[in-house]
């Protein structure tokens, strides 16, 4: 989310609260400031209103800012696009990269969430004609769903083509490469 605020341009006007979670395989821990019901991240507030999952706090942020360009408003013509990219990601991209990790082999999940080649190919298939998601430039889903395949590339099956290149052009925005000099630094 920090990459995303920094991309719109916004980051100086959110405070940001680092918090720890519990983490994959047990380490870390629920941080009692942790405001999320769940004890997870991200999570939005915005005076009353609480907002938590990605894809509905980039929605709910492009929204609030269009001038950032990264999202696209209602009545825009890639609206629908913008919405299907923000949620294929929580539906379909998340459960199927973690059923991958977790070694499950199921028709079940198969058929409920695509299988990894599948999600792969529906992705390449969109960078067919235009270097990211929604056209010439990148727009926040580009963010969403590019970020775990730059970040863990080297524990997923080699990329189709198009959807390699895309990734690199992910590594190469000043956001990413800023995010990771902050983690290389520690």
């Amino acid at each position: 989310m920090v990459q995303l605020l920094r991309e719109m341009g916004i980051a100086n006007r959110v405070d940001i609260r680092n918090v720890s979670i519990r983490r994959m395989g047990g380490a870390g821990a629920v941080d009692p400031a942790n405001p999320h019901p769940e004890g997870k991240v991200p999570y939005l507030v915005d005076g009353d209103t609480q907002v938590r999952e990605r894809g509905a706090i980039i929605l709910y942020l492009t929204d609030l800012f269009p001038e950032s360009d990264l999202g696209r408003p209602v009545g825009h013509p890639q609206r629908g696009a913008y919405l299907s990219w923000l949620f294929y990601y929580q539906g379909v991209v998340e459960a199927v990269v973690a059923i991958r990790f977790a070694g499950v082999e199921s028709p079940v999940f198969h058929d409920s969430f695509r299988d990894y080649a599948t999600m792969l190919t529906r992705i390449d298939e969109a960078l067919q004609d235009r270097p990211w998601l929604l056209g010439d430039s990148p727009c926040a889903a580009d963010l969403l769903i590019g970020g775990p395949f730059a970040t863990f590339a080297d524990m997923l099956p080699p990329m189709p083509p198009a959807m390699a290149a895309w990734v690199d052009r992910y590594r190469e925005l000043p956001s990413t490469r800023r995010m990771d000099a902050e983690d290389a630094a520690g």
